[in-house]
């Protein structure tokens, strides 16, 4: 019995690993190629070795940018992606838990009806509502804004329906006990439901934060200035029909540096993001 164990623990490990390779080998391609010049990839003569070009591409690609397709910088471009991905996160998590308390604990008519509309909006994402999102976001001069990207993005039925989720479980003794102690509604919201709704919150942010950086489709619609582009459209718009014009390494240092900042959000919040989806699961 112990030695069948060990069998399927080594086979399991295998599994695993063989998963971690395929997962990992594009990334180490795409770091590899960043360091390599541009005429052996564009001739298919790439090393799987690591080249000696890894100072100058990157320092091309982070203050420099491209020669042809778009010669903005990648700094600027993941400073627009990440305000954009942090305005959506928090936006998101603010707007959903501040309507899941309503929703929760104030009767008021039409309270279901209102979350049930809140909810059927899961089946309009931006992709179907593209026009008149374009349209109102134009007619409010918002184009190549900040407030353009996020703002069209910002409501969340699937956080809502979360954080009404939590609350519901939330044993009614801590509202009598508050209001025995004098709380009102807000203060009972920010000293008990907040302080209780942390892991959550960390879960959500993970995924809103990937979810915010990771958009393409809005910003090329509303971007129209360079310096407003974030990294997502940055990378396309690197990526010529021509292969030969293609500065391949700088796409791939591009590739590897839009790749950071969702992985240290979920390294830096790992602990909370897991206990969170856990307590979500409760």
């Amino acid at each position: 019995m112990v030695e069948q164990e060990g069998f399927r623990r080594y086979v399991a490990h295998i599994i695993l690993w063989i998963g971690i390779a395929i997962v990992a080998f594009p990334v180490y391609i795409a770091i590899v190629a960043s360091t390599q010049d541009n005429a052996l990839i564009a001739n298919g003569q790439m090393s799987l070795l690591p080249g000696g070009h890894f100072f100058e591409v990157y320092y091309q690609t982070i203050f420099v940018g491209t020669s042809g397709s778009t010669r903005e910088p990648v700094y600027n471009m993941m400073l627009n992606s990440l305000v954009m991905a942090l305005l959506i996160a928090v936006g998101k998590i603010a707007i959903s838990i501040i309507s899941a308390y309503g929703i929760v604990y104030f009767r008021f008519p039409f309270r279901m009806p209102i979350f049930w509309i809140i909810f059927i909006t899961l089946m309009l994402p931006v992709e179907v509502r593209i026009y008149p999102t374009y349209k109102i976001v134009a007619d409010l001069h918002m184009l190549d804004s900040y407030a353009g990207l996020a703002l069209p993005l910002i409501a969340s039925a699937t956080a809502t329906l979360l954080f009404r989720q939590f609350f519901m479980t939330v044993p009614d003794e801590l509202l009598e006990a508050s209001r025995i102690d004098g709380a009102g509604p807000l203060r009972f919201f920010w000293d008990t439901l907040l302080p209780l709704s942390r892991t959550n919150m960390a879960a959500l942010f993970v995924i809103l934060f990937i979810l915010g950086w990771n958009q393409y489709l809005w910003p090329l619609l509303i971007t129209t200035r360079d310096d407003m582009q974030t990294i997502q459209v940055g990378i396309r718009k690197m990526i010529t029909t021509t292969d030969a014009l293609t500065e391949w390494p700088v796409v791939m240092a591009t590739a590897v540096l839009a790749m950071l900042p969702p992985v240290f959000v979920v390294v830096a919040m790992q602990k909370l993001f897991v206990r969170g989806l856990v307590e979500t699961e409760k």
